[in-house]
């Protein structure tokens, strides 16, 4: 397939405040840099919420409804809301800005897992706010608990939304997991498979492990999938290089990554986007428009939902 499909992940639960004066954090920011991500060509924007004061991750719909209503009046993107939200946080708080808005899209962890963050403390010493040294460290007596149960719950719940999902797979075992699902009709494809390389707890970046991934996720879906990738930290373009030299589509954005090159700080989600779109373009591939992404996906389109 000729058309890639870019997601930028716009803010999220991993990176904190303190560590880049890029990172969005207000409804306006995180709305702004939707945007501009979509100016630049991601035909998905995936959002998390945070409190504008603190940063801190913020789950609930009254945190999501202003930038969410910024981004549909100013832009055509297709718009991806978290359901994982934060480890710390139940399922039912994690699903309710997807049960409330009734997204196009809205991510889902497809597994329990060990999500180590806690290497990032010999890296960020200077932290401003309390819970982000406290965020960081729990990750090394933490599993980020999503059940077969929680999973089915965040299906269910979603059902009459007629919300696709973007599976986030870190690790084989999650592909599996999501097989199960479809072999029991609570999926349907084209199921939109979301790689991610390079979370400790998780799948490495190698490229053998990516090789990996795709062998075993065309054995189990076939043409019955689409493949996404992202490479957290440095692995962001490399892994986005590797992938879409194979067929797959890709995932950007501050929340995998705070990076564009060595020690350099990216100055924007935006700068990530045409960084990779470069990589994209030069490999003779195009970049899929929203709509296009609409079609390859097969979602219910914009005026279906609820912001």
């Amino acid at each position: 397939m000729d058309k890639v499909i870019i997601t930028c992940a716009v803010t999220g639960a991993i990176h904190t405040p303190s560590m880049s004066p890029h990172l969005p954090v207000t409804p306006e920011e995180i709305a702004d840099a939707a945007i501009g991500a979509a100016e630049a060509g991601a035909a998905i924007v995936h959002l998390h919420a945070r409190d504008p004061e603190t940063g801190k991750p913020d789950q609930t719909p009254e945190a999501f409804k202003p930038f969410l209503q910024v981004i549909k009046q100013r832009s055509d993107c297709v718009v991806n809301i978290t359901t994982g939200g934060a480890p710390g946080m139940t399922i039912e708080e994690r699903v309710r800005p997807a049960a409330t808005f009734a997204p196009e899209v809205a991510s889902l962890n497809m597994g329990s897992m060990n999500f180590g963050l806690f290497p990032m403390l010999n890296r960020f010493k200077d932290l401003k706010h309390d819970w982000e040294r406290q965020h960081l460290e729990n990750s090394r007596n933490l599993v980020f608990k999503n059940t077969y149960q929680d999973i089915e719950y965040i299906l269910t719940t979603c059902a009459e939304n007629d919300t696709r999902f973007e599976f986030e797979c870190y690790d084989i075992s999650h592909l599996y997991n999501l097989a199960h699902f479809l072999d029991r009709g609570i999926v349907a494809p084209p199921l939109f498979v979301q790689s991610v390389f390079g979370i400790l707890g998780g799948i490495g970046p190698h490229p053998e492990d990516v090789l990996h991934m795709k062998r075993t996720a065309d054995r189990l879906f076939g043409t019955s999938y689409r493949w996404s990738v992202l490479g957290a930290g440095k692995n962001q373009l490399p892994i986005a290089a590797i992938s879409a030299a194979m067929g797959a589509n890709v995932r950007v954005g501050l929340e995998d990554s705070l990076w564009l090159g060595k020690g350099k700080l990216a100055q924007s989600n935006a700068a990530q986007v045409r960084a990779v779109r470069q990589i994209i373009e030069g490999l003779g591939r195009e970049v899929a428009t929203p709509d296009e992404a609409r079609a390859i996906l097969e979602l219910k389109g914009p005026h279906d939902v609820r912001f």
